[in-house]
């Protein structure tokens, strides 16, 4: 049945998609002529705070603060399974029909289903990864979207009356799964000074609230003004707005966290901080290497295009520390759906996606990639002009000599040593894609947030332009965002390093003159807070608390704050850890009917690929107070700005044609923004790189020379990287379930090579002790559960937001500034304890031997 006819969403010509814009197999005009927002400026930016701030006391913070920042330590009762090698399938299936009906009723979960991630309908808040620019499936969601859905659909009411219950402290004594189960937040509450409980308050009172403190404030700069990915462009462009008319750039949001590194590497090398490759490109690669990511966990419809590309003839690398099952093989629940197809997919054992698993160490990558090109370089050398792309290097790039002899001077020992791989599995890599010249490679957080990052996402750049496997059809750059609009957001301005031009534009539009200085990124900005240099944080989406590196670090920061301002669909962890005072304000999600006074409104979102498409709410409102997003942004502007605005706030939330329209003449690429968004499918930005216009300082794709810097670490010290569990999308946990890697109702869990536990006298499910390294401090976690797993010797995992509070905030990725929660340095030590199967209480380990 794997050689049955190809039949997926997948166009057979080009002229059948119906995207606006959209570029075309070998004809992609109007896609790099002008150049729209990047994603990172270098130019002015001074080098970042390098500062080492005193370690927070991770394991007696819970005795000195009553309302806990970290999840509660207690066990949820572990079971264990053998992992998956299947990803998907009729289990996935099934798992989505649960989660949706169980949380938003038949009726209504279905309905939302069936509309989302649909031209006429709202686009899924949980990953970036893009829909088909033509035909799309009734069921055009995985299970991931499935289970954000559900819980934006959620029916339980998180009201006036659930606050008078539960006190703060109460609430932290939750998991963070049953907080977010708690439903929806329908009122704006407040917290006031030294009350233990929020209180319901009038929105009117609520915006005078915070603008009351942002006017007594000795500067704009003593604010925060963060931002979640998951929020759709038009309020984000309004937010900066009002932020850059308040008068600061202190703008942090997720992308620092997550793929600033890409940002950092991209935009010098080829001129743009985002990927270069259409849906399209996946289907027509013929290597696809994927390095650093969980497509089947965090990104599963990519598996749909990886299939496809499969069926294909493609060949697909996988480098990761951890054999993921949707990297394995992967059964498509579309396929239950084809009767050709569905007889094979339920009996057989999927497509296998993978044909090369390289299990690489934690913060290897770079190494992997130069064993890979010092390889093709001596396949060059005896095939002369069979490998390498010499015409592309010599019209499109610079620094190609300086590049060939950083590659020649790295030895092989050094190669093996970092990647933990030996030359001749390098080898292996490097023949599948030595005769191909579409090759995309995929990335995501795995890279992102190590200590190399920047200069192993340099290092994919160098292999693409090598082979000149950029800029066509099937080949290109591929950062996999893992957030719904995070690369939106910073296409409409929400970074604290704007450049000259969109400043210039917005002050030519609105008639003000906004800030110029760079403002705080987010780990700069934590510090700050923490310094006393701020005094208000707000938050658009998201949680920072959880989000973020050195938890109890950043709790410090919080309650140093006169103000904490939440815009909040549902309740979490970082809620509860606030300043003198606090606000929750509930908003609408994506799935939610939007009426203001000129109708039913529409917002849009920009996914990993640059296509800009339609969301519009198809639900009615729980009964409650809640606001849009942009309701509540101009609600508080009127109020801080008074009569010193010179945006039109009423006028923007009445119909938010106004808002594009705006949006249309300040942001490029965006011209005709109502006209163009309301096409089905929406349409695509400009992108220089994919049509090799490399908008550089040189015009150039730049080769990159880069030092492979190796970390030392002790003979007893060992690598951790976080992770996610199947059942969590970034730090929204909906049930304590990874049935991909068999662990079962317990997330406080390490995993470990068999022989490092063996060499520590470790047992399965023994209580260990988890102490980080970091310039001379320790951060300690105490009573995880070990469980041995098919992981590098030497490395380990955990899942986050638990392992968070080891992260050190100075521990950052060169460059980028980003956290390097894939790359600290621990040592695990056993307690006397271990945890029986399904129980939530610990016993001696002496009871083993009983």
């Amino acid at each position: 049945m794997e050689n049955a006819p190809n039949n997926e969403s997948r166009p057979s010509n080009p002229d059948e998609q119906k995207a606006e814009n959209k570029p075309q197999s070998g004809q992609r005009s109007g896609q790099g002529t002008e150049m729209t927002n990047n994603h990172y400026d270098l130019h002015g930016k001074p080098d970042a705070d390098k500062r080492n701030f005193v370690a927070p006391d991770n394991v007696n913070a819970k005795h000195k603060n009553p309302v806990l920042a970290q999840p509660p330590e207690e066990f949820t009762g572990l079971k264990l399974g053998k992992p998956a090698t299947v990803a998907a399938g009729v289990t996935a299936v099934l798992k989505s029909m649960e989660f949706s009906w169980g949380e938003a009723g038949v009726g209504r979960g279905t309905h939302a289903l069936l509309k989302l991630n649909q031209k006429d309908g709202f686009d899924c808040s949980s990953c970036a990864w893009p829909d088909p620019d033509d035909h799309r499936s009734v069921a055009e969601f995985c299970e991931n979207g499935a289970k954000a859905t559900a819980s934006d659909a959620d029916t339980r009411r998180v009201d006036p009356e659930f606050f008078a219950k539960h006190s703060l402290v109460d609430l932290s004594h939750m998991t963070d799964r049953d907080l977010n189960n708690a439903g929806r937040l329908t009122h704006p509450m407040v917290l006031r000074p030294g009350a233990t409980h929020y209180t319901k308050i009038e929105w009117r009172e609520a915006f005078q609230l915070v603008a009351a403190h942002l006017n007594e404030l000795k500067s704009p700069d003593e604010a925060v003004f963060y931002t979640s990915g998951k929020v759709p462009n038009e309020p984000a462009y309004l937010y900066q707005l009002f932020v850059r008319e308040f008068g600061t750039n202190n703008m942090p949001d997720c992308s620092n966290m997550c793929h600033e590194s890409s940002g950092s590497a991209l935009s010098i090398s080829l001129g743009l901080g985002k990927g270069s490759v259409t849906l399209n490109d996946i289907y027509d690669a013929e290597v696809i290497i994927i390095m650093g990511q969980n497509p089947g966990t965090n990104h599963p419809r990519m598996l749909t295009a990886l299939q496809i590309a499969k069926r294909k003839g493609a060949k697909i690398i996988a480098v990761n520390p951890l054999h993921e099952a949707g990297l394995s093989h992967f059964k498509n629940p579309q396929d239950f759906m084809n009767p050709i197809k569905a007889v094979g997919t339920l009996l057989g054992h999927g497509t296998p996606i993978a044909d090369l698993h390289l299990q690489v160490r934690v913060n290897g990558d770079m190494a992997v990639l130069r064993g890979i090109m010092k390889h093709l370089l001596r396949a060059e050398e005896q095939n002369p002009g069979t490998v390498i792309d010499h015409a592309f290097i010599n019209e499109h790039t610079t620094n190609y000599e300086a590049f060939l002899e950083t590659i020649q001077n790295t030895t092989w020992e050094d190669i093996e040593l970092m990647s933990g791989l030996s030359r001749e599995q390098l080898l292996e890599a490097a023949n599948m894609i030595a005769p191909k010249q579409k090759i995309i490679t995929c990335w995501a957080m795995g890279l992102t947030q190590q200590k190399n990052a920047v200069m192993s996402i340099q290092e994919i750049v160098n292999l693409h332009l090598m082979k000149g496997a950029i800029g066509k059809p099937g080949a290109g750059t591929c950062p996999v965002r893992g957030h719904s609009n995070v690369q939106g957001d910073r296409t409409m301005g929400i970074w604290e390093r704007p450049h000259k031009e969109f400043l210039d534009a917005l002050a030519n539009e609105y008639g003000f003159e906004p800030p110029r200085e760079h403002g705080y990124d987010t780990v700069e900005a934590i510090k700050a807070m923490h310094e006393g240099k701020t005094n208000v944080f707000m938050s658009l989406g998201g949680n920072l608390l959880s989000a973020g590196p050195d938890t109890e670090f950043i709790a410090e920061a919080i309650r140093k704050q006169k103000l904490t301002v939440f815009v909040s669909t549902k309740l979490n962890r970082g809620h509860l850890v606030t300043g003198q005072t606090s606000l929750i304000l509930p908003c609408l999600t994506h799935l939610d009917i939007d009426r203001q006074r000129s109708g039913h409104q529409f917002t849009s979102c920009e996914n990993s690929m640059g296509v800009v498409s339609q969301n519009k709410g198809v639900l009615q409102p729980l009964e409650g107070e809640m606001l849009s997003e942009v309701a509540i942004i101009s609600g508080i502007a009127l109020s801080t700005l008074g009569d010193r605005t010179k945006v039109d706030w009423v006028g923007h939330t009445e119909n938010y044609d106004t808002i594009r329209d705006s949006i249309s003449r300040v942001i490029p690429g965006f011209d005709k923004f109502n006209e163009k968004i309301r096409k089905p499918g929406g349409f695509y930005l400009p992108n220089g790189p994919r049509e090799r216009n490399f908008t550089t300082e040189n015009g150039k794709a730049n080769f990159t020379v880069t030092d492979m810097v190796m970390h030392h670490i002790e003979p007893d010290q060992l690598v951790l990287m976080s992770i996610r569990s199947h059942d969590q999308f970034n730090t929204t946990i909906y049930d304590y379930n990874d049935r991909y890697r068999g662990v079962y109702g317990e997330r406080r869990v390490i995993f470990m090579n068999p022989q490092d536990m063996q060499d520590r006298g470790i047992k399965e499910r023994q209580l260990v002790t988890i102490t980080s390294y970091y310039e001379g401090q320790q951060r300690k976690l105490e009573r995880f559960i070990a469980i041995p797993y098919n992981i590098p010797k030497g490395n380990t995992a955990a899942y986050y937001p638990e392992m968070n509070p080891l992260v050190p905030m100075a521990s950052v990725a060169y460059i980028s500034n980003q956290p390097t929660s894939k790359y600290l340095v621990i040592t695990v030590e056993a307690i006397g304890e271990f945890l029986p199967e399904g129980s939530t209480s610990s016993v001696p380990v002496a009871a083993l031997a009983e």
